[in-house]
């Protein structure tokens, strides 16, 4: 197959997801690159089948079908380009978390310094991390021994010390790894994978402690001081690993793995690729959120206090949509839920209906009120997601002058990545979110569930491709580019969100709203609505705050202003203010901001 750019006119891309096997056909047109055809199959990686390939090839048929290109031979090879332009494809690409996706144990030495670095390092790589264990975790040895023993991982990533300094802490970590001697998920054939990302002073030792339990791997440390974070080598021992002992043990993954020349990437890891690549090529800040059945992966790229943008993600194993959501109800409280419902609910009515969806997760909503059940679900899945994802997305400022005790005190040097009030655009995927009956209940969530502030652009993944185009775009980043710009990338509308102190005597108006130098509307205390504007139209939005201790996004009392390419909800704006306070919320004021913003019709 062919991997020059400038040789691919037709691209055939799956996502083998735990459920479903996504393929898309990605074609060159006369102008530029275009997501044409799609087809889809439940994913065969389980018993009875237990061939990842069966699912792909259903999928390929269906697009087959669809375009009418031929994509097959009758041997089920696949059908190469030639003269005649209606027959084969160039390149096959795939990324994948069927069976579970890549599952992660970590540990280091101290919780708030080389734990985390390794933490970052696998959920960047697109893992799921099962457990995070650190030598001043709070317990004792023979509990986390036994909690490791019980964890059948894909990978080990052992990390501890900075360069040059103490090897004991770190060879202790190996000694209880050995200890607990944990077995790998395939088990049977293979020996586990241990990435050693430590101090390279005790490299070897710990290489020669667990050399009788794993297969390891020494790459550079993660944190090779304190004040700085090297987690690249770390991920693409990663991926390595993920190739040849995890694909390769899985269920006809090698026979995929045959079909492409280019490495399959976890799923999450694709979309973290396209996530910094259009961070990178925009200049802004972006967070995105992809929330599934039973996890929400939250990704986001925000500069540093020295102006390096930082990419980070997260996942919250147990905040989903449908296997997971009577965890969202344990987690958020039923309270939570029912204040963004516009109608009464009893909680024991909410906790039955949100059971019934955990026990049949493919069912979808069928009345008005079940959808926006599962919408203010939604919303607390969102806010208790980015929670957690804060809370990992840190930097990382370090005094030139330290004391030994100092080192265990990190948390007065760390700083949130995330500013809510600096964030250009938040980017939503997932069922939810992509195929919501409105784009404007998808603005909703998103405005509420992240509790959005300043002026941010919100977008929406159109048929979750951004895995797909993840894995193209380490291809062909410009054909990825213009796929995931055009036909991707759904530009929803436009929030403001004013923000002032809790007992700030405001008046009866917020801020005014100008779009191309037009007063288009006012912000009023409490209240929330839509500004229309033309959909697809580029202009300049200003907002100017109405009294000194406001908020807009450019700092207290300033006016703040931005270009923006509108989206078909055009300008939302919400005079609620943040963190939301309990007068923000009755049936009556939630049932008036669906009226406001049409979503009672």
């Amino acid at each position: 197959m062919k991997t020059e750019p400038r040789d691919l006119r037709t691209v055939l891309v799956t996502d083998c997801g735990s459920t479903t096997t996504k393929a898309l056909l990605f074609e060159k047109g006369v102008d530029r690159w275009r997501q044409t055809f799609r087809g889809e199959a439940p994913t065969t990686v389980e018993e009875p089948v237990a061939d990842v390939t069966v699912g792909a090839r259903n999928a390929f048929a269906e697009v087959q079908e669809l375009s009418g290109r031929v994509i097959l031979r009758d041997d089920g090879s696949f059908e190469i380009t030639s003269s005649d332009s209606s027959r084969g494809i160039d390149l096959y690409l795939s990324t994948s978390s069927a069976g579970g996706g890549l599952q992660m144990l970590v540990a280091g030495v101290v919780r708030s310094i080389t734990t985390e670095s390794a933490e970052r390092a696998a959920l960047g790589a697109g893992a799921i991390v099962m457990e995070a264990v650190s030598a001043d975790d709070g317990r004792e040895d023979y509990e986390r021994i036994e909690r490791i023993r019980h964890i059948k991982p894909d990978i080990v990533l052992l990390t501890g010390g900075v360069d040059g300094g103490s090897t004991s802490h770190v060879v202790e970590v190996a000694e209880m790894l050995v200890a607990a001697a944990p077995r790998p998920r395939f088990g049977d054939t293979l020996r586990l994978p241990v990435i050693y990302a430590g101090n390279s002073d005790a490299a070897e030792s710990v290489r020669e402690i667990l050399a009788t339990l794993a297969n390891v791997v020494v790459v550079e440390n993660v944190r090779p001081s304190l004040d700085r974070e090297n987690l690249g080598p770390a991920r693409e021992a990663i991926h390595e690993f993920f190739l040849s002992h995890v694909m390769s043990h899985s269920p006809g993954y090698g026979k995929l793995l045959s079909w492409t020349p280019v490495p399959v990437m976890p799923t999450p890891a694709a979309v973290g690729d396209i996530v910094q690549s259009y961070a990178e090529r925009s200049r802004q800040s972006v967070l995105c959120v992809d929330i599934g059945g039973a996890t929400t992966d939250v990704f986001s790229v925000f500069p540093d206090q020295q102006g390096k943008a930082v990419f980070n993600r997260t996942v919250s194993a147990n905040l989903g949509m449908s296997y997971s959501i009577a965890n969202v109800l344990v987690e958020a409280g039923a309270e939570a839920i029912r204040r963004w419902l516009p109608f009464e609910l009893g909680e024991s009515e909410l906790r039955d209906r949100l059971r019934n969806k955990m026990i049949r997760p493919t069912s979808i909503p069928q009345t008005r009120e079940d959808l926006f059940l599962e919408q203010a679900v939604c919303r607390e899945a969102l806010r208790l997601s980015l929670k957690h994802h804060r809370a990992l997305a840190v930097g990382i400022e370090v005094k030139r002058e330290r004391s030994i005790a100092d080192v265990f005190k990190q948390s007065s040097e760390r700083y949130e990545l995330v500013s809510m009030m600096h964030l250009d655009i938040v980017i939503g995927s997932g069922g939810v979110l992509s195929h919501a009956p409105s784009r404007m209940q998808a603005a909703l969530m998103m405005i509420e569930g992240f509790a959005l502030q300043g002026i941010t652009l919100l977008a929406v993944d159109s048929i979750f491709m951004m895995p797909h185009i993840g894995v193209l775009n380490a291809v062909h980043p410009q054909a990825a580019q213009e796929i995931f710009e055009h036909d991707c990338l759904i530009k929803v509308g436009v929030s403001v969100v004013p923000v002032y102190a809790p007992h700030a005597k405001i008046g009866t108006r917020l801020a005014e709203v100008y779009v191309d130098d037009a007063l288009v509307g006012v912000i009023e205390p409490m209240k929330v609505a839509r500004i229309p504007v033309s959909a697809g139209h580029t202009g300049t939005l200003r907002v100017v705050p109405l009294h000194r201790s406001i908020d807009v996004g450019a700092g207290i009392g300033q006016i703040c202003e931005r270009v923006i390419d509108f989206g078909e909800c055009g300008i939302i704006v919400d005079g609620r203010n943040r963190p939301f306070s309990s007068d923000s919320f009755s049936v009556s004021r939630q049932h008036d901001v669906y009226e406001a913003l049409e979503l009672l019709c």
